[in-house]
């Protein structure tokens, strides 16, 4: 079971820095609406740039604190807790703006992994 938590902190952490730095401004068929860069798609949103920032300082922060939680775990819940708290908030912007599930699909993936991190 370890295993498949660490494997789950692993995930999360890739997919954060890929979206956030990798691909930050790239388009995906993931984006909220027809966005094509990370700016768009809050302003998709309707959210300011300055909330853009600091989400992406948080999600960095937090998946960070997840591949730091392997070696330190008392640090794993609480990243664990707030990746899934930020990644609900992923999910409810998609349905703010009536995207189809499936844009969707990779923050609700991510939301499960933190919870089933937070939770074991």
């Amino acid at each position: 079971m370890n295993t498949v938590i660490i494997l789950c902190q692993i995930i999360i952490a890739l997919g954060i820095f890929n979206v956030w730095i990798i691909r930050y401004r790239k388009s995906t068929s993931w984006r909220g609406g027809d966005a094509s860069n990370m700016q768009e798609e809050f302003e998709v949103y309707g959210l300011p740039a300055w909330f853009m920032n600091m989400i992406g300082v948080l999600k960095i922060t937090l998946a960070i604190g997840l591949l730091l939680g392997i070696f330190f775990p008392v640090l794993t819940k609480p990243a664990a807790i707030g990746m899934a708290a930020l990644m609900l908030g992923a999910v409810s912007m998609h349905i703010k703006v009536q995207d189809p599930l499936l844009k969707a699909l990779p923050a609700f993936t991510m939301l499960l992994l933190s919870l089933i991190v937070a939770l074991a």
